[in-house]
């Protein structure tokens, strides 16, 4: 059980990380392992039923990415870029990552935005500052949003996103707006194979995160011990909760689609419902809720791979790694999944 950040690294081929979404979401390949054999088999999405019980419950997250990523100009017609994160207070008050750098930001400082629109920021650390909106109520702030702002591809997709991502980049059951990252492991899911699963007396059930700084922040100590999550916002309906406790019960398993569900489900086990979570999963944690995790392959030395490490192993999990990358698999929030059971 390492805590040493550097022994969560492995190497990838540039190639391999996926740049446009497949055009149909199902047939993207799936890598299933058996946490106690070892045991690994090539699939495809669309047959993930085969790999689940009558009984099982699968839950997804119903969170929505916003177009959170703004365009700015400063005072010397300098050219910024603004990335919003979770609200402080209200929508028009919100904590944001700004590029080329938090450390430019100095008292007074200020952008323009397009429309009009102003925005007074203040520097927090050296990675994040708040923005305070001026020039717009909060019931116009979406639409002036969606009408100024471009989704937040990972800035390992080397393009500007496009007409495509605003369908691709999200969930198919994508609801409750507020992340700023999309759950990827629910990207691969189509209404006809929620369908499919629901035939095969495989239960569907949703739950929210908000993705926010937390899930795709860099670690940034060496001694994984030391890592602080950002807080994000989760919710759970006392009947989905219900509903998860009585397929336990009767022997069925909670198959957590993503990260995001997995720290969800064990963090409701600690602090209800309705709350915040900062939760760090490394190795030695003892999992409560979830049996088996549908998930994307993560990158080198971040939270979530520490995160599927502690769910599988970490030797056993790099190894898959490995395999994956010989194989030729897709990486990466555009790329393949695998199922861990």
């Amino acid at each position: 059980m390492s805590t040493r950040l550097e022994d969560y690294d492995y190497v990838l081929p540039e190639h391999l990380i996926a740049q446009e979404p497949l055009a149909d979401r199902d047939t993207c390949r799936l890598l299933a392992i058996d946490r106690k054999s070892g045991q690994l088999q090539h699939s495809r999405f669309d047959q993930i039923g085969e790999f689940l019980r009558p009984g099982d419950m699968v839950v997804l997250n119903d969170t929505r990415v916003i177009p959170a990523r703004l365009r700015a100009l400063g005072k010397n017609g300098r050219n910024f870029e603004v990335m919003l994160l979770a609200p402080l207070n209200g929508l028009l008050d919100r904590e944001c990552m700004v590029r080329p750098a938090a450390k430019l930001v100095k008292e007074n400082f200020e952008l323009q935005f397009p429309e009009g629109v102003t925005g007074k920021l203040e520097r927090l650390d050296d990675y994040l500052c708040a923005v305070k909106f001026s020039g717009l109520t909060e019931a116009e702030f979406s639409p002036w949003l969606d009408r100024n702002g471009a989704l937040p591809l990972p800035p390992y997709i080397r393009r500007t996103a496009g007409e495509q991502d605003r369908d691709k980049y999200q969930t198919v059951f994508a609801e409750k707006l507020g992340s700023v990252a999309a759950p990827t492991a629910g990207l691969h899911f189509t209404p006809e194979l929620l369908s499919t699963l629901t035939d095969r007396q495989i239960q569907i059930a949703r739950v929210t995160l908000h993705v926010g700084y937390g899930t795709f922040s860099p670690i940034r100590t060496d001694d994984l011990t030391q890592h602080r999550m950002h807080s994000e916002s989760y919710e759970v309906s006392p009947e989905v909760w219900e509903e998860i406790r009585k397929t336990k019960e009767q022997g069925g398993r909670i198959i957590a689609c993503g990260t995001t569900v997995v720290r969800t489900l064990e963090s409701v086990a600690k602090k209800g419902l309705c709350s915040s979570t900062d939760l760090f999963i490394q190795p030695g944690y003892k999992f409560e809720v979830v049996d088996g995790l549908i998930t994307n392959f993560h990158l080198p030395k971040s939270s979530l791979l520490v995160l599927v490490s502690a769910f599988a192993g970490r030797e056993q999990m790099l190894s898959a790694y490995a395999q994956a990358a010989e194989n030729e698999y897709r990486f990466f929030s555009y790329g393949d999944a695998m199922i861990i059971l």
